[in-house]
């Protein structure tokens, strides 16, 4: 499932967004929880102590615990796609400085994102009962990312015909998620060399 792009929003909107509601209050908790303890610790009853409602009042928001780790997974993959598109705000006139700078965004926020923590954690046999999070999401997070940059990337002058233009896509996109599940250096290291890569190919 692709989220709803409409979701994404600026750095300014967030700052004024409204008071959580109970579904994201909920889905905030589970994300900690899932850190703490480990996913297959986090129970329905759990969350609804922690949150200090009741279990039929988590049941009513998410359905069943799969519904909630749906949610989780969405919830953040937004935050990742906001920050893409505040990147390419703030670099409206140059596609490579874009991508640098959403690069290194997307890597820091990795990098301090609990439920990412618990995910990584996961392929590395620490919680197995995660693992089908990752797999079942992983084309989805794929495929948004590249629909949020080609509607990014209309308004710059890239001489690419369509098909190498989404090739070019796909090869950062896929860099990219592939640090952020398994880093090699610092998110500033990683996204010069990102962008360096992008100007290669990008502006030929």
């Amino acid at each position: 499932m692709v989220p709803r792009l409409g979701l994404v929003t600026s750095a300014a909107d967030r700052a004024l967004a409204p008071v959580p509601s109970m579904r994201e209050r909920i889905v905030g908790t589970a994300v900690r929880l899932t850190a703490e303890l480990g996913w297959s610790q986090v129970t329905m009853a759990k969350l609804a102590d922690e949150v200090g409602v009741s279990r039929q009042t988590v049941y009513n928001e998410l359905g069943t615990k799969s519904g909630l780790a749906e949610a989780m997974i969405l919830q953040e993959l937004d935050r990742f796609l906001g920050v893409v598109s505040d990147a390419f705000d703030e670099h409206a006139t140059d596609i490579v400085a874009a991508i640098r700078s959403a690069s290194r965004s997307v890597l820091e926020l990795a990098q301090d994102n609990p439920l990412m923590h618990a995910v990584v954690s996961a392929t590395h046999g620490a919680d197995t009962e995660l693992l089908p999070l990752l797999t079942t999401h992983s084309e989805s997070l794929l495929v948004a990312a590249k629909l949020v940059i080609a509607e990014r990337i209309e308004p710059y002058d890239i001489d690419l015909d369509a098909a190498h233009l989404d090739a070019a896509l796909d090869m950062v996109v896929r860099v990219v998620l592939s640090h952020v599940m398994q880093p090699t250096a610092s998110p500033s290291e990683t996204s010069e060399s990102i962008a360096w890569i992008s100007a290669r190919v990008l502006r030929g």
